[in-house]
């Protein structure tokens, strides 16, 4: 049975992914991060510049595009689709709708700005998750430790 976490009330979401995606990539985790278009251009543009001495190894995916042998190197793919072909244990939705493929992943991690809307859109996400036999768990953002990410 996959893990879902929520990660809710997040007040900067492209900070906190990079801060996630770098502790899970010092771990030797393999993710998948998926959601609109602009997020993962916003994602793939702070990748590059929140950590002046160091780089946190990822790859934008389009849709339709075939991985090259070299790609499949990259630890985090930042793809369209949950369904491109990576070999990764982990998924992280950015996005409002819910990842059909989500069972082919060991985790998922719900990232969830501190916005009303994307709150609704998540507790949408959540009842899903539990309609398919997953019990998500709710990991809210705190202040006073820097975040969870970090």
């Amino acid at each position: 049975m996959t893990d879902v976490a929520f990660h809710t009330g997040i007040p900067d979401k492209p900070l906190y992914t990079c801060r996630l995606l770098r502790k899970a990539w010092r771990s030797g985790a393999r993710l998948v991060v998926v959601g609109t278009p602009e997020a993962l251009s916003r994602l793939d543009q702070a990748l590059w510049v929140f950590e002046q001495e160091e780089f946190v190894p990822h790859l934008r995916m389009r849709h339709g595009e075939l991985p090259t042998a070299e790609m499949r190197r990259t630890p985090i793919w930042l793809a369209d689709s949950a369904e491109v072909p990576a070999d990764a244990g982990v998924l992280v939705n950015l996005g409002p709708d819910f990842v059909e493929a989500f069972e082919r992943f060991e985790r998922v991690i719900e990232v969830v700005a501190a916005d009303e809307q994307e709150a609704l859109a998540a507790r949408q996400r959540w009842r899903r998750y539990s309609a398919c036999g997953s019990t998500p768990s709710n990991m809210p953002y705190r202040q006073e430790a820097g975040g969870r990410a970090g």
